[in-house]
């Protein structure tokens, strides 16, 4: 970067999004088109004659970036496989609150087994499991604020 040179991912990743951004911006018709057959996709005429240069956008990149496979792909190459889960984690997960897992009814404690087996038997049971998280500012936890 000392010399002038741009870093490896800028060359190739981020200059080539930011030129598709402007021509699209810039109604750059030819640079469009060189662009999509340059990448092989195939582009509608309703999104190609849209007004509005954002459609376009949408309509190159969900095809030449698609996010949900990225997003699946990093998911599964990251996460850990439920396979490898402990039994203290499965408690902590089927518990809510300050509950102890020895205070859920049998039938639920039964579904530990189940839960760290993770089979697709048809007589196996079925588990969903359902978790939210978002961003809370510490200041407006019920601990934290003023009395």
């Amino acid at each position: 970067q000392s010399k002038g040179k741009k870093p490896l991912f800028v060359q190739l990743v981020l200059d080539n999004i930011w030129s598709l951004y402007e021509a699209v911006m810039k109604r750059d018709k030819e640079k469009m088109e060189k662009i999509v057959t340059s990448l092989g996709l195939k582009i509608g005429a309703r999104e190609s004659q849209h007004a509005d240069p954002k459609v376009q956008l949408n309509a190159i990149c969900s095809q030449w970036l698609p996010i949900s496979d990225a997003v699946l792909s990093m998911v599964c190459s990251k996460l850990p496989s439920p396979l490898d889960i402990s039994a203290e984690r499965v408690e902590k997960l089927m518990c809510v609150g300050a509950r102890t897992f020895d205070s859920l009814p049998p039938e639920t404690q039964e579904l530990k087994a189940a839960f760290m087996k993770c089979s697709s038997e048809g007589a196996a049971p079925v588990i969903v499991f359902v978790s939210k998280m978002f961003a809370v500012d510490a200041k407006a936890l019920p601990h934290n604020k003023p009395r």
